[in-house]
């Protein structure tokens, strides 16, 4: 299986790091850590762009995350034109930075930096897998 299943809309077929879907379905969010040099990475790579080794180890991004950030989309981009507005953040989840959207029932104006919040996996209507964050 390739990278097809992720996302509401996935534009790449295939990856390094399909095994994010494999997790995804298993109800886990998880990233990649350099076994050389200790670094982690969100989304999850398959080589190290820092010492360029590709001996990765798989982690869980579990328990609760701060907001460092976030916008409320009001113009989706190609594939997400009718599901507009959401809220897409940057969550912090102890020095990993997770980039994605809010459960659409949590309103943009309960939204506050550094607020905790956990990651849940979702299956989107179409059969698709995603995730989200939620208020802790």
């Amino acid at each position: 299986m390739g990278f097809e299943k992720f996302g509401q809309v996935s534009f790449a077929a295939q990856t390094k790091a399909a095994a994010f879907v494999e997790y995804l379905e298993k109800g886990e969010l998880r990233g990649t850590k350099c076994k050389s040099c200790g670094r982690s990475f969100f989304p999850p790579r398959a080589d190290c762009n820092f010492c360029l080794n590709s001996d990765m180890e798989w982690f869980e991004i579990k328990g609760q995350g701060n907001v460092i950030s976030f916008t409320e989309v009001n113009y989706g981009p190609t594939g997400f034109e009718t599901d507009v507005p959401y809220t897409l953040a940057l969550v912090d989840f102890d020095g990993v930075e997770v980039f994605g959207r809010f459960d659409k029932k949590v309103p943009a104006d309960r939204i506050k930096i550094g607020m905790a919040v956990k990651a849940v996996v979702n299956e989107l209507p179409n059969g698709q897998i995603s995730y989200e964050f939620l208020p802790e």
